[in-house]
Order: structure tokens, then sequence, then C-alpha cells
């Protein structure tokens, strides 16, 4: 894989969105894990376990890459810890128009405006129940319809979750999404009582049937200290089990004048504000909530990073966009 840097400068002259689907449509096909089995090393095993579940490795592929779980045994190959799908919603979507990716390759960075386009939760869920590598955990992202009034968007994530709950290993509640207009106000403290109750709720009606789930909240780059501070407390109050830390921002400060674009910026630019959140939400919890650090992770000197500043497992996006299907062993020196 020495050499992805050829094959990046190529796919990198295309649309963004169809190369992205291409390569799925690739990854997806029954022989793609067994070749990148046999040209690629084993996935690097440093067993981590967080709220319950163990994890082979702390090195995860976030939500947004693999939406609708097509390519879950190509993941495993190219030696991820865990992969978590979504952004799933209850029905399908298709999210918001396109353009919606654009690429900044001197800043190493993403902006996407999707909007949670997805097969809906019961695509995914039979995606889900197919075999797959029990050794690779599943997170599944949850998210509203764009239809859903916010007032109502309890619901949808509960019926996603009632969907999905048999299948998937963990939850991560979307609440941060820049894309879809008014979600970001569930990120409020009242708000994230009101959603965590009604969803905690739903899973223990369903934990009779099967085991507990752990439930975390993916929140936003873009908060103040004061603000963290308010969602760690209502997420340990509601009975979350962690966060995810963190989404795309809306500062495109970093990247050069030009036309504005809509949507969240994702990618190395990202780092330092995803890490000031990860350290801030660690200690308003005291060590207590397990967190997911997420955004602009690339190198190993970033995993290590966020390790420092407190999470127990880290993901990657845009990370492996520019860095390639090594950068599970690269990031934990295991190649």
């Amino acid at each position: 894989m020495t050499m992805y840097p050829l094959l990046r400068s190529a796919l990198f002259t295309q649309d963004p969105e169809v190369i992205h689907d291409l390569a799925l449509a690739c990854l997806r096909h029954p022989v793609a894990a067994r070749v990148l089995r046999s040209i690629l090393p084993p996935a690097p095993f440093c067993p981590v376990t967080v709220c319950g579940i163990q994890f082979r490795n702390p090195v995860g592929l976030a939500a947004g890459f693999d939406k609708n779980a097509v390519a879950l045994d190509a993941w495993a190959a190219m030696g991820f810890g865990f992969v978590e799908v979504g952004t799933v919603t209850p029905l399908p979507q298709h999210g918001n128009p396109k353009p919606r990716i654009h690429r900044f390759p001197a800043q190493r960075a993403i902006v996407n405006s999707m909007g949670f386009p997805n097969d809906g939760s019961d695509a995914v869920a039979r995606r889900l129940e197919a075999p797959r590598d029990p050794a690779m955990p599943i997170g599944a992202n949850l998210g509203k319809n764009r239809g859903t009034p916010i007032e109502d968007a309890a619901e949808d994530y509960a019926a996603c979750l009632r969907r999905l709950y048999a299948s998937a290993d963990y939850f991560a509640l979307n609440i941060s999404s820049p894309n879809t207009p008014g979600l970001r106000h569930l990120q409020d403290a009242g708000a994230i009582r009101a959603l965590l109750a009604r969803v905690t709720s739903e899973r223990d009606s369903l934990t009779a049937a099967a085991a507990r789930k752990p439930i975390l909240v993916k929140i936003a780059p873009d908060l103040d200290d004061e603000q963290i501070g308010q969602i760690v407390s209502a997420a340990q109050d509601a009975g979350a089990d962690g966060l995810v830390a963190t989404n795309t921002t809306t500062d495109h400060s970093a990247l050069p004048n030009r036309i504005p674009l809509a949507g969240g910026l994702s990618g190395e630019p990202l780092l330092e504000r995803s890490l000031h959140v990860v350290r801030t939400a660690r200690a308003r919890s005291d060590g207590a909530l397990p967190i997911v650090g997420c955004g602009g992770v690339a190198r190993r000197e970033h995993f290590e990073r966020m390790i420092e500043a407190g999470a127990s497992l880290v993901q990657v996006y845009t990370g492996f966009v520019y860095e390639g299907p090594l950068i599970a062993h690269k990031l934990l020196r295991a190649s």
C-alpha cells in the first residue's frame, strides 16, 4: 500500500462523492475482503474494553463513511478495531443536494453537507444481521429524518434504536451534525435530558430480550466550555454511557478564501479543537464518562495526543481518505 499516494492523486482528480461511492461498491464485493486480507498485515491486536465491550484495538472508522453498513468485512480486513455505521434514520432519505463533498488537500481537510443520506433503519438492520467478523464491534450512529419536527426527534431516535438494537453493539446519538436544520438545538441541556430519557427508556424495554447496549452522545466541536460542562452533566444524569467528541465544525477559517461552502469541516484543521473538547469533557466528568475521540486524527502523534487528552477509543474518517487502508496499523505502529 506504499502506492496509495499515487492512487490518491489519481482519485482526487474526480468528484469526491463519485469516488466515495465507487470505493464502497468495490469494497462491498465479497472478494474485496479476501483480497485485502491477502495483501495487508493482520489486524493490530491492542485489546481495550470500553463500556463493557472488548475491542481488539482502539482505532475505529467513524460514522459517515459506510453509512449503510455495506462493507463491514472490508473494514475488518483493513485492521479497524470497530466501525460506526450511519448516520441511520428511521426512513430512507436522499440527503442534501449535490455537490456536497469538497476536498482541500493542502489543508488535508474535507467539507461535507451530506444531510444523512441513507437506506433507512430496516435496510441497515438487515445488513447488520448477516454473518460478520465477531471480533469487530459495530456501532450504529442514529439520527432523525429531515422532515421530522425537532420536537418529535426523540421518537425517531427511539425508532432507530428499536430496529437496530439486536444487531449493533453500541449506539451513538448524532445531535451535532451541522447539515440537518435545527439538529444542534438538541445539544441544549434540557433537550439532551429529554432525548436521553426517551431513548434510555426504549433501551430498558428492549434489554429483557438482549444484552444492555451502551448509548453515547455525539457532540459538536463548536461549543464553549460551559456548554460542554452542561452536556456532560446532562448526559451523566440522564444515563448516557459515553460521548463521541467531535462532529464536524462550521468554522472554515482554516480554508483558503473562496466562495463560502455550507457544511461541516473535518480533517487536520479540526484536531486542536477536538482535543480541547475531549480534555474538557473528561475533566468535567472526572474521567467517569468514556469518550471516543474523533476529529483530525491522521498520524501516530495525533492518536497519542487524543489518548493523552482522555479518549478511550479513537475514530478516523478524513484521515482514512488521506492516509489510506493502512491507517489503523500506522496509528498503532503495527506495520
